[in-house]
This record gives C-alpha cells, sequence and structure tokens, in this order.
C-alpha cells in the first residue's frame, strides 16, 4: 500500500521538478529552491522529424514521466533496514564516495528472489535536510528508470521513508568496481592510465552522450558531464553516472531550454553560464573539457597551480594542437607511451567540441567516430610511442 502511494506520488512530483542552483567545485552550500519549473512536454511540442533511434522508437515523443509511469515496475523497492543491514549500518569503512548530495556505500543485497548470491551494490544515501538532495533524487529515479544502455550505470532500485528518523532517500545502483575517471587520471594511489585506455573510456561515454541525446523518445541533456561522473568498472568500461541534473532537452523549433545554470564550475558551456540557455550541444562543451583532461592529466580547475596554469584551458591554449610545442601540455605519466598524431587528433577534437558557438560543435556520432579512428591508429603504431625527439622530452 505505501509502495503503491509512493510510486503514484513520485510520478506527480516528477513532472513538477525543479531545476537547480548553479554549484562550483568542492564545498558546496545550500542552494535556492527558487529557480523555474521544470515544463511538462505534450506530443504536440514535439518536432516532427525527433524521431527516436531505439527499437521501439514510434513518430512521437512522451515526455519522461509519461516514460517512468511505463517502466517504473523494473525499478526495486528496497526498506530502510535492508540498506541498513546491506552497509553495516552505514558503516564509514564501506564509504566509496561522497559529495554535496550526500555518501555512497558499498554494501550486498539479496537477490529479488531471496534466491543465489548476494548482489554488489553501491547505495547513494542523500543528505535528509534541504530540497536539494530530494530534487536529485527524484531526477535520478525519473531518468535512470527510463533510459536502458550499456553504456549508462544501472539503477537497481531506491528507498524512500519518511518515519521516526526523519526523510530518508536511498538509491541502489550496480557496483562499479574502478571507481571514476578523475580517481585514475588525479588520484596519487593509482597507476597511471594507458594512453589507450584513456581513449577507450571516453569512447565509451561518447556512445551513453549520443544515447542520451539520439537515442530516446526524449532528448535528455546529461548537464553535469565531467571526469567524476564516469564510472569504471572490473574491465576498466565506463558508463556515465549521476542522473540529478539531468534535463529534457528543447522541443519542437526551439532552440534550448532557459533554466538557472547547473553543474560543476570549469566543465559548463559558456552560453549556459552566462544565460541560462541549455542545449544538447551544451554536453558537448563539458566533453571537450575532459578530453584535454585526459591529455593533459589536469584537473579543469587547479588553485594550487601558478596563476597562468590554474584554468586549463586556457592554460592550453599556448600549446596548440599544431604546434612543435604541443608535447608541453602531455600527461607526464604517459611517459611518451602514445603516437603524437592520435594526441594531435583529439586535442584538436576537443577545440572543436570547445568553440564558443554551440551549433558549430560536432555532434557525438561525429566525435565516436574520431574516437574509433584514434584508437585505430593508437593500437596500430608499432611501439605506441611518439616521436619527440629525445632532447624535447622531460627527463
Amino acid at each position: 500500500m505505501k509502495v503503491a502511494f509512493f510510486e503514484r506520488w513520485v510520478f506527480n512530483i516528477l513532472s513538477k521538478m525543479n531545476c537547480f542552483s548553479f554549484k562550483k567545485k568542492g564545498k558546496e552550500k545550500k542552494q535556492s529552491n527558487s529557480a523555474p519549473e521544470l515544463r511538462k512536454q505534450t506530443t504536440s511540442d514535439v518536432s516532427a522529424n525527433r524521431v527516436s533511434k531505439s527499437a521501439n522508437s514510434t513518430s512521437s515523443s512522451r515526455s519522461i514521466p509519461e516514460l517512468y509511469k511505463e517502466k517504473q515496475h523494473n525499478l526495486r523497492v528496497f526498506t530502510y533496514n535492508e540498506l541498513r543491514e546491506a552497509t553495516n549500518d552505514f558503516h564509514r569503512l564501506l564509504k566509496i564516495g561522497e559529495g554535496g548530495f550526500g555518501s555512497v556505500y558499498k554494501g550486498t543485497v539479496k537477490p529479488p528472489n531471496g534466491k543465489g548470491n548476494p548482489i554488489v551494490v553501491a547505495i547513494k544515501k542523500l543528505n535528509r535536510y534541504g530540497m536539494q538532495g530530494h530534487k536529485e533524487f527524484l531526477a535520478e529515479v525519473q531518468f535512470l528508470g527510463v533510459v536502458d544502455h550499456p553504456k549508462l550505470v544501472k539503477l537497481l532500485g531506491y528507498c524512500a521513508v519518511d518515519g521516526e528518523r526523519g526523510i530518508q532517500r536511498l538509491l541502489v545502483y550496480e557496483y562499479m568496481k574502478n571507481k571514476s575517471l578523475e580517481d585514475h587520471l588525479f588520484g596519487k594511489n593509482t597507476p597511471p592510465l594507458p594512453w589507450i585506455t584513456r581513449l577507450k573510456i571516453m569512447s565509451d561515454a561518447a556512445e551513453g552522450l549520443e544515447y542520451l541525446h539520439e537515442g530516446i523518445e526524449v532528448q535528455v541533456i546529461f548537464r553535469d558531464f565531467k571526469s567524476s561522473n564516469v564510472l569504471l568498472d572490473a574491465n576498466m568500461n565506463a558508463k556515465l553516472s549521476d542522473f540529478g541534473m539531468a534535463r529534457e532537452g528543447p522541443t519542437g523549433d526551439n532552440t534550448h531550454v532557459s533554466t538557472a545554470p547547473v553543474g560543476t564550475y570549469g566543465y559548463a558551456a559558456p552560453e549556459y553560464v552566462d544565460t541560462g540557455h541549455l542545449k544538447q550541444k551544451s554536453d558537448i562543451y563539458s566533453f571537450g573539457v575532459v578530453l584535454y583532461e585526459i591529455l593533459t592529466g589536469r584537473r579543469a580547475i587547479e588553485r594550487s597551480r601558478p596563476p597562468s596554469e590554474q584554468k586549463l584551458l586556457e592554460w592550453v591554449k599556448r600549446f596548440p594542437a599544431d604546434s612543435r610545442m604541443f608535447n608541453m601540455i602531455m600527461d607526464l605519466r604517459l611517459r611518451h607511451q602514445y603516437p603524437l598524431n592520435a594526441a594531435r587528433k583529439i586535442a584538436k577534437l576537443a577545440d572543436r567540441c570547445l568553440i564558443k558557438e554551440a551549433e558549430e560543435r560536432p555532434n557525438m556520432s561525429e566525435i565516436i567516430e574520431v574516437l574509433k579512428e584514434a584508437i585505430l591508429e593508437s593500437e596500430g603504431s608499432s611501439s605506441g610511442v611518439n616521436n619527440i625527439p629525445q632532447s624535447s622530452k622531460a627527463k
């Protein structure tokens, strides 16, 4: 009875979801609750030429809440006690992540039918205070309850309890053993990612974004693409995670969705930050930032560096892809184990993604094509080592 009530409540709330305030990377503050309301889509809003590329494609498009209502039975409803037991009462030694939304724990749950081996999962426990975590919970349930793609982290279920312990909102995902791209690029205790692995991770992420942009009835804008939201499984296959910021894209003749800017400082597209105009290709800009992160091994923003090097995109402009000094931006941890021509190709792709005019940026299918070409070129290189003269290499 309570479950049925909650599912009806979620659907009603999802169709009225608010946006979120812009957040900077690092310590996050409480956000305003006065952002514009998400406009509910109808069939009449949808352009005639926007047809799903998925197997279940139809000539008209339904809204995410409508699709969620149809598919919500696929999500498992957990009790709070089940998840407490799964994480040994949310023991700090099982904590594998933390952010403004709350904490993530590794846990084990019983199979849905109660038979078989326990399932290893990741459990996100959202903050109990304020509306921010509540809205992100609803967005995660909404979008991940609808989308289905091997390059997206799978949501297995949720828990929503309003009781003596207060408001509890938890999400249960498939467990990604190798953490995030961010951890491997910038972590002090992880071995450096090989060049080809970096390219394959970005190719996986691009396929996930392509599916969101073009592969389902409703265009989805991820809105917070960054290295920490690209998770890696046991085989280093990448999947997109954290749909708390995701948003339905523009419909009909509209070129953008107007909303309060949201995302992480250093990754958000300039047209979005400056005007609040969210476009599909706002995700492309963020993708370009991460391409430069895999090339350089540097974060988008690093306040600990000299002033002229703190903003990654400003720093790399001093070393264009076709210049003799281009190799100066390359991550020293790669130890020159990459074909220089392939690295130049990725830098040029990143530059296209970062074009100020959103309409001139490539779409995800073009990006995937370039990445696959770079992977083939790198795999075909006899030694995988670039041809930088020895005198130019860092000692």
